[in-house]
């Protein structure tokens, strides 16, 4: 009877120890899946707060926009200074438009005074030499420039380049039309009319 006694005994402990380790392992199972949860809930960090922050499509569109404003400004700015330079070289250029004729010419008036200043002489050839070839000197000064004579012997008339200023009747018929004379010379300046020549034309 002792022994069978005990035999229950150590089965009924070796029961409780079973049953105790089962719920020993329930309670870990338990505690892990709560823990599970509990990391699930669990808020984001800073670091990760501050890289959705970075994303955010609403920051991005308002950096974008800082950026073309400032580039926009930039712009605006240089636009003005170029205006600024601009209407600056055009007031220098209408001032200072002529200096490149005046130092063109001066040459040419140096000759003229030192014509003058030349008493030496009075035959009249070799002052009507003289005249002559500060006469070349100055055309060929004004050619360089751009400056040219408008051609009137023997040329239909032309309003785009002749002035009639008288009409000479009976001429015959192969002058009809045709300048006859030119009173005062015309000149052109890079292909464009600057005074018409004035003439007598044909009738």
């Amino acid at each position: 009877m002792d022994e069978e006694r005990n035999i229950n005994i150590e089965d009924g402990s070796l029961e409780e120890e079973q049953n105790a380790s089962q719920a020993t392992e329930n309670q870990s199972e338990e505690a892990a899946e709560e823990q599970a949860q509990v990391d699930e809930n669990t808020p984001e960090t800073d670091a990760d707060n501050e890289q959705d922050e970075e994303k955010d499509p609403l920051d991005a569109a308002l950096d974008e926009i800082a950026k073309l404003k400032d580039q926009l400004l930039r712009t605006i700015a240089e636009f003005e200074n170029y205006k600024k330079r601009t209407l600056k070289e055009k007031a220098e250029l209408i001032l200072n438009g002529g200096e490149k004729t005046i130092t063109a010419i001066l040459p040419v008036l140096d000759d003229f005074e030192r014509a003058l200043a030349d008493t030496h002489t009075d035959d009249p050839a070799a002052i009507k030499e003289g005249m002559d070839l500060i006469f070349k000197k100055f055309i060929k000064t004004l050619e360089g420039l751009g400056v040219k004579k408008i051609e009137t012997q023997d040329q239909d008339f032309d309003v785009d380049y002749h002035e009639a200023i008288a009409m000479v009747p009976g001429m015959g018929d192969d002058k009809k039309g045709k300048v006859i004379d030119c009173v005062q010379t015309g000149y052109m300046l890079n292909d464009k009319v600057i005074r018409h020549a004035k003439v007598a034309v044909g009738q």
